[in-house]
């Protein structure tokens, strides 16, 4: 069998296994051991790290793929067998298609996401009527024949994404900052992560997003390793036409590579590396798409939160804490904390969880072998994962080890650690309890004053998460009450103001009075407002008027809200109480700060009312059932 025969077989049925392809280090391992490399001859720069990292997951990922033992030593013949089995079903098929020539017509279900703008509409009509012509059942939002009016709409929507085959987003620029396509990709992957068959299967068609075109952090996560398909005009409507129906026409998703046309793939991968931190040369406004770049001439300094942090940071052993809802700006102040210790000539790496695989969370030791190999990873440290993890310890006391000699005693710089969405650990109560357990230990272990505490005393951290803390965490073990305490507040009305000026309006006291009774000090709500005033695609009138309706700026902010709110009806039950009375409201405890860690909220005292009047004019019409 030829290798390039074999490695495409192998790459297809990995990426119909997982959904993802092998990647460059991945392809290099298996074409040279394929032709009896040794490691150090397939990668003489670092052969430890390819035959302990990436051999490793290599052939442990297709020990699973091809249920069976698979071995450098034994990988040739295991992927020559499951290619002659592949080719005798595939005989079979095609002796029964001759008999049943109706088999090859088997109706997948679509969903096609878009923005209801040009040329994203017209794509997506022309697919729903290509799609919907040759029998597949589609459903596209706001295209005739499949809306859905009225207050069930949502919840049809979900329904919709449960049973489709595949997911097709048309990444254009304005869905590349959409709330709701980044809440759609999250229930794709938790619907694939908890399914043996992964489906629905995600086919991005970037729509006049090039490849260099930055994508926010969730979204760069969502389509890690997912190829693409690109039109540029018009005239690419055909070929993209041609290659999704090519794609679909098959009874399974197997041969759904070879099937597109590859003058219209592009690779994922390189623009998510380009969605980075460069500055710009020129202050022009900035469309808000997530984490404020550090050059930003339109990022607000929380004083006086960052100035605390600066400091903090400079303490041996320091631990941070940052909380607040989504999209207030807590990712960016990390960032630049990180920034300032690099200035120190400090060791800096960010972390987030949402990069972990779902399997990662299945037990305690799967999870803090991933974080060490992440953290060595980003160091560019050599694999050495394997050499201090034994059975003797536990997988607490390996990681702790690891820690010790591997990160923190190499070199007499400190470690400072910023770990990003640890809300994903909060869903996993059972491994959540020790993780954070030993993050505490570790922050305690630098104020001890022993042989140890000094390597400890080398490590800070910076602990950033979105919603309250729900697992019943030991209080003698949780690092959420230890450490500096940051929660981000709205923005003030003087910071609106300087904002409006950096936006180059001239605005007066009473028109950020009013925008400012409409989304308070939102920072991302107001950002959306200034830009697309200062674009002047909408004036301050037009937007009060529209923005508690599905024609508004924020009809796609509002929506996300009022999925997750349809999603856990003891919550909707909750804030309809509250958007439905002027007064402030007294609630039980879970659900006022479930509902305050969303962002819906804010509290006085005991009771709880609406966080601005824009949620109030939206909600009360849509919960007024709830109640």
């Amino acid at each position: 069998m030829d290798v390039k025969v074999a490695l495409e077989f192998t790459d297809k049925i990995v990426y119909t296994k997982t959904g993802k392809h092998l990647n460059d280090l991945e392809r290099e391992v298996f074409i040279g051991s394929w032709q009896g490399q040794t490691y150090e001859e397939i990668y003489p720069i670092n052969p430890q790290y390819l035959e302990k990292d990436v051999g490793y997951k290599l052939w442990k990922k297709l020990s699973h793929v091809l249920a069976e033992k698979v071995t450098k030593k034994n990988f040739r013949g295991a992927i020559e067998r499951a290619e002659q089995q592949t080719s005798k079903e595939g005989e079979e098929y095609k002796e029964d298609f001759v008999a049943n020539p109706e088999r090859e017509k088997v109706p997948q279900r679509v969903f096609i996401s878009y923005r209801f703008q040009e040329p994203d509409k017209s794509l997506a009509i022309h697919l729903h009527e290509a799609l919907n012509t040759v029998g597949h059942k589609v459903f596209s939002p706001t295209i005739e024949g499949g809306a859905i009016l009225g207050e069930d709409a949502l919840a049809h929507w979900d329904s919709e994404l449960q049973e489709c085959d595949f997911f097709v987003l048309l990444l254009s620029p304005q869905a590349a900052v959409s709330e709701m396509v980044i809440e759609e990709l999250r229930r794709v992957k938790e619907l694939r992560d908890s399914r043996q068959i992964p489906k629905p299967l995600v086919l991005p068609i970037r729509v006049n997003c090039p490849v260099s075109t930055p994508l926010n952090h969730d979204l760069r996560g969502y389509l890690d390793g997912i190829k693409q398909l690109e039109w540029k005009s018009p005239a690419d409507t055909p070929s993209v036409l041609q290659a999704v129906l090519g794609l679909l026409a098959t009874d399974s998703v197997t041969n759904v590579e070879n099937r597109l046309d590859d003058k219209l793939l592009v690779s994922a991968s390189h623009s998510l590396l380009l969605a980075s931190d460069l500055p710009l040369p020129v202050a022009e406004p900035e469309l808000p798409t997530g984490q404020v770049r550090l050059a930003s001439a339109f990022y607000v300094e929380r004083v006086p939160y960052e100035a605390q942090c600066y400091k903090e940071i400079l303490q041996p052993g320091a631990l941070i804490r940052i909380k607040a809802p989504r999209q207030m700006g807590k990712t960016s102040l990390m960032a630049r904390i990180l920034y300032r210790a690099n200035e120190q000539g400090y060791r800096t790496v960010p972390l987030s969880f949402q990069h972990a695989d779902t399997a990662v969370f299945t037990d305690l030791t799967q999870l803090l072998r991933w974080f060490c190999a992440r953290i060595s990873r980003k160091l560019r440290l050599p694999y050495q994962l394997d050499d201090y993890w034994t059975d003797t310890y536990g997988s607490k006391d390996n990681c702790t080890i690891y820690f010790e000699d591997c990160l923190l005693s190499e070199t007499d710089s400190p470690l400072v650690l910023g770990l990003d969405e640890v809300d994903r650990v909060f869903q996993y109560p059972k491994i959540a309890d020790d993780f954070f357990g030993l993050l505490r230990a570790w922050y305690e272990e630098a104020g001890y004053g022993n042989g140890d505490s000094d390597r400890w005393q080398l490590f800070r951290l910076v602990v950033v998460h979105s919603t309250e803390v729900y697992i019943p965490l030991n209080v003698n073990q949780s690092p959420f009450n230890v450490g500096l305490p940051i929660e981000l507040p709205d923005f003030s009305a003087e910071q609106v103001q300087d904002l409006t000026q950096r936006h180059g309006l001239n605005w007066n006291a009473a028109q950020v009075q009013q925008l400012m009774k409409l989304v308070g000090g939102h920072p991302y709500l107001v950002r959306l407002a200034l830009y697309h005033i200062a674009q002047q695609t909408i004036t301050l009138k037009q937007l009060l008027e529209t923005a508690p309706t599905e024609a508004g700026l924020y009809d796609d902010h509002l929506r996300r809200h009022l999925w997750n709110l349809q999603q856990h009806p003891e919550l909707a039950m909750a804030f309809a109480k509250v958007v439905t009375t002027d007064a402030p409201v007294e609630l039980e405890s879970v659900p006022a700060f479930k509902l305050h860690s969303m962002g819906l909220v804010q509290m006085q005292g005991n009771q709880v009312m609406p966080r601005f009047d824009l949620y109030r004019q939206y909600f009360r019409d849509r919960l007024i059932g709830d109640v």
